[in-house]
């Protein structure tokens, strides 16, 4: 598995994990400090997402940074 599909399975885990809990992208953005289209480029795995972004998305989902990451 490259960088791009690691990428992408981390945004489809954190897109899935966001729907289950009924949020929109401009809420989980709010909820850490970001923006919507910042969400948007990590669930499509256009970004590299740092620790610290990561951490505050795993906290707002209320999961583990190591469940957002399948691989």
């Amino acid at each position: 598995m490259d960088i791009e599909q690691k990428r992408l399975a981390l945004g489809a885990c954190v897109r899935a994990r966001r729907e289950e809990q009924g949020l929109s992208q401009a809420r989980l953005a709010l909820m850490i400090g970001s923006s919507k289209s910042h969400i948007w480029r990590i669930e499509t795995g256009r970004v590299g997402v740092g620790i610290d972004d990561l951490i505050r998305i795993a906290d707002a989902l209320d999961t583990s940074v190591s469940t957002l990451m399948p691989f």
